[in-house]
C-alpha cells in the first residue's frame, strides 16, 4: 500500500473540439473531464481545444493541432491523452501514430476505468468487465500501449488497464465473444438474485424511495446521515457505484426503504446504461424519486436536466418526485436556486433545501417524503372485540406496519391502511393520525 501511495500520478492531456459558438459548453465539459481524470488519479498536465465544425476523420484534430499535441506530449512527459468525445479504433490508432509513444483513450473509456476501480460487489465487477470488453477491446488497438498491458485487479495498473484480465492486444475475437457470453450468463444469475430481493422488498409493503442524481451530488452522504449506512462518501465523481438499500423509520413510525444509486453524468455511454440496467432499475421500481442536486455547482441546472432525461430513458419518470437541493451551506448563487424552485413549482415537483453534511433541512425532507408515502393511507389505532378477531387476518394481509397486542378485552392494533382497508376497519378505529 505504501508503495502505491508514493507512486507519481500519470500525466494526462485533455483534448476536445467544439463548433463555432459552443466554446463555453466545451469548457464546462472539459472541467468535468478533468474531475473524472482526478477521480482516476490522473494529473491534468494540459488542456487542448480546437474549433472545428466536424472532427477530422483520422485524428479528430487538424494536422497543425495534432503537431501541437505531439509537442505538448514531449515537453510535458505526458503518459496519456484523453479526448472528450467518442473515438473510433482507427482514430485511436492514427492519433497514437501521430503523437508518438503516448496512449490515447476517450471519455467513455475513462469512465469505464473509474467504474472498474470503484466496483465493490460481484455484480458491479461483472457489469464493468462486460462493458469494458464490449467497448474497449475494439478500440484499444493502437500500438498496444493499452491492451498489451496485462489487466488485473481494479486497483492495479495504469488508467485504461484496470478491469478484465483478458484485454491484451493478442486476444482473438473468438475468445472475446466467449468471455462476453460467459459474463452475460453470470450476470443473469446475479440479476435473478436481485429480482428475488426486490420481490421481497415489494412484499414488505414498505414505500421504496430511490435516491438519484448527478454524480457527486451528495446521495451517499444523505443516506449515511439518515440511516448510518456507512457508505463511502467522497468529494469525487462516481465514489459510489453499487446500489445500497437501507430501511429507515421516520419519527412518526413510517418505515421506508431508501436506495442510493449510481450517479448520472452527461454523455453517459449508452452501452454502460444497458450493462447497469439491473442496478439502475432500482430507480425504475421506486415508489418515490428523490433527485439530489449539488446546488453549489454552477452547472446544477444542466446537471438536473441530464438526470431527468436519463430517468425518462429508463422509464422512471412520472413518479412522485422531490428535488433536493443539497450543499446549500456552501451555495453561492441563491438567486439561481430561487429560480429553480419556481420552475419546479410550476411542474408540481416538491422542493427541499438541505445540507446532507450538517443535517440542515433533512427533517423537512423526511417529513415531505413521509407525507407523499402516506398519500391515500391512514395511520390508525384499532380496538377489535374478541368476537371479531377474524378481521386481523385481513389486516395482516392488506395493512402495513402492523402491530397487534392481545388482551382479555380484545385486540389492540396499530397499522397503516389504504382507503380500501380503511373502509373495512373504520368502525374499530379509536385513534387516527
Amino acid at each position: 500500500m505504501a508503495e502505491n501511495m508514493n507512486m507519481e500520478k500519470q500525466k494526462a492531456i485533455l483534448c476536445a473540439i467544439y463548433r463555432q459558438g459552443e466554446e463555453q459548453e466545451c469548457l464546462v465539459s472539459l472541467d468535468e473531464l478533468e474531475q473524472l481524470a482526478d477521480t482516476a488519479d490522473l494529473e491534468c498536465a494540459a488542456r487542448l481545444t480546437q474549433c472545428r465544425e466536424t472532427p477530422d476523420v483520422r485524428t479528430v484534430f487538424g494536422k497543425g493541432k495534432i503537431d501541437e499535441l505531439k509537442e505538448y506530449c514531449g515537453n510535458l512527459s505526458a503518459d496519456l491523452v484523453v479526448f472528450d468525445c467518442e473515438l473510433t479504433p482507427s482514430q485511436i490508432r492514427s492519433i497514437e501514430d501521430s503523437i508518438g509513444d503516448v496512449s490515447v483513450i476517450d471519455r467513455s473509456m475513462l469512465i469505464l476505468d473509474i467504474f472498474a476501480a470503484h466496483a465493490r460487489t460481484s455484480e458491479g465487477r461483472l457489469q464493468v468487465e462486460l462493458a469494458q470488453l464490449k467497448y474497449s477491446s475494439p478500440r484499444l488497438v493502437g500500438k498496444g500501449k493499452s491492451l498489451s498491458r496485462q489487466g488485473g485487479s481494479a486497483s492495479s495498473g495504469s488508467v485504461g488497464a484496470r478491469g478484465p484480465g483478458e484485454t491484451k492486444l493478442e486476444i482473438d475475437r473468438r475468445r472475446v465473444r466467449e468471455k462476453i457470453s460467459s459474463l452475460e450468463q453470470e450476470l443473469k444469475k446475479v440479476e435473478k438474485n436481485r429480482l428475488v430481493m426486490r420481490s421481497q422488498r415489494d412484499s414488505s409493503g414498505l414505500t421504496k424511495v430511490g435516491i438519484v442524481g448527478y454524480t457527486n451530488a451528495g446521495k451517499s452522504t444523505l443516506l449515511n446521515y439518515l440511516t448510518g449506512a456507512g457508505i463511502l462518501a467522497e468529494d469525487k465523481l462516481f465514489a459510489t457505484l453499487d446500489p445500497t438499500t437501507r430501511q429507515f423509520t421516520t419519527p412518526n413510525g413510517t418505515k421506508l426503504l431508501l436506495t442510493d444509486t449510481v450517479g448520472f453524468i452527461r454523455n453517459l455511454p449508452h452501452h454502460l446504461i444497458k450493462a447497469f440496467k439491473s442496478t439502475l432499475d432500482e430507480a425504475v421500481y421506486s415508489d418515490i424519486i428523490v433527485i439530489v442536486i449539488d446546488s453549489s455547482n454552477p452547472e446544477f441546472a444542466s446537471q438536473t436536466q441530464v438526470t431527468t432525461q436519463l430517468l425518462e430513458e429508463l422509464g422512471a419518470s412520472g413518479k412522485p418526485t422531490v428535488y433536493v437541493f443539497n450543499k446549500c451551506d456552501i451555495c453561492a448563487d441563491r438567486d439561481a436556486l430561487i429560480h429553480m424552485k419556481s420552475l419546479a413549482a410550476g411542474t408540481g415537483t416538491k422542493v427541499v433545501f438541505i445540507s446532507a453534511k450538517t443535517g440542515a433541512g433533512c427533517d423537512a425532507l423526511v417529513s415531505l417524503i413521509e407525507r407523499i408515502s402516506m398519500n391515500g393511507k391512514h395511520r390508525v389505532v384499532l380496538h377489535i372485540p374478541p368476537e371479531d378477531g377474524a378481521i386481523t387476518g385481513i389486516i395482516y394481509k392488506d395493512g402495513d406496519d402492523v402491530e397487534m397486542e392481545y388482551t382479555t378485552e380484545g385486540i389492540d392494533v396499530r397499522c397503516v391502511a389504504d382507503d380500501k382497508l380503511y373502509s373495512r376497519i373504520k368502525k374499530y378505529i379509536v385513534e387516527e393520525s
